[in-house]
């Protein structure tokens, strides 16, 4: 069985600031850590290959410090790591983070026997990252690449070779699907409890030597990814003001408890509460 788990480097949830002037994440200087969603993807990769065998990589699109996230999931387990790191790729959003991360899953999962096919079984993903909080790039990436996805997944319950069968976390419950492979699946916390990296993959992670693919590697068109490939935009950005003076309303005795839910009523009323 072969895995790829896509991850992000992220902020330190505490530590996260926006520029309000450019709508973009200031990252200079503030701790990065990776995306604690996507530590459960990297479980659950993990797993599998202990049930069933076979390869892990890990990939991550980023700055050339993002590395350090890319070797924290080897010292956890995972086999070897591709990195994206281009200036080109700068102010990405959902759509050209997707397409960029789908055009170098096409090219680790190329088959040189069968190009028309992909030498890979599942793409674990992360339910969203925390820093964007979008949930779109899994899906993304399926559309791209033209596979099933399933998201929100809380159990992978049996591969066969050709199928998955999944536990979906829904509203009402949970859903079972049967998804034919290669397909994209996004999990949430329930599907396992990540591990702490070990002394061994720590020091197998020191000596890991990670690719860094830039558009050329990838084949791709600069204008479709980075900000030039971004559809949208972040048109405004804003701290909220939040006032805590308020109104106090004694209420000592029956008479004046009376009195002040009659003034609250009157307040939602106006407020159209109620």
């Amino acid at each position: 069985m072969r895995i790829i788990v896509p991850i992000k480097q992220v902020p330190e949830t505490n530590a996260v600031k926006m520029d309000e002037v450019t709508g973009t994440m200031i990252r200079e200087g503030v701790e990065a850590i990776i995306n604690p969603l996507d530590l459960y993807a990297i479980e659950a990769a993990i797993l599998l290959r202990e049930q069933y065998g076979g390869e892990i990589v890990a990939l991550s699109m980023g700055p050339a410090k993002a590395v350090t996230a890319l070797k924290e999931a080897i010292a956890m387990g995972i086999d070897r790591a591709v990195l994206l790191s281009h200036k080109a790729f700068a102010g990405s959003d959902t759509w050209a983070t997707s397409f960029a991360l789908a055009s170098a899953i096409r090219k680790i999962g190329s088959d040189p026997q069968k190009p028309d096919d992909y030498n890979f079984d599942l793409i674990l993903c992360g339910e969203r990252a925390t820093d964007g909080d979008t949930g779109q790039v899994g899906p993304g990436i399926a559309s791209f690449l033209n596979l099933p996805v399933a998201s929100y997944v809380s159990k992978i319950e049996q591969v066969n070779g050709k199928t998955c069968r999944v536990h979906r976390l829904v509203e009402d419950g949970y859903e079972i699907l049967d998804l034919q492979m290669p397909a994209v699946l996004t999990v949430v916390k329930e599907v396992a409890n990540p591990r702490l990296p070990t002394l061994r993959g720590k020091q197998k992670a020191k000596k890991a030597e990670i690719p860094v693919w830039g558009p050329e590697e990838l084949q791709v068109a600069t204008d479709g990814i980075g900000l030039k490939g971004s559809p949208t935009r972040v048109v405004k950005i804003f701290r909220p003001k939040i006032t805590r003076q308020g109104e106090k309303l004694p209420a000592a005795d029956e008479q004046a408890i009376s009195s002040a839910v009659d003034q609250l009523l009157k307040f939602l009323q106006q407020k159209e509460l109620l």
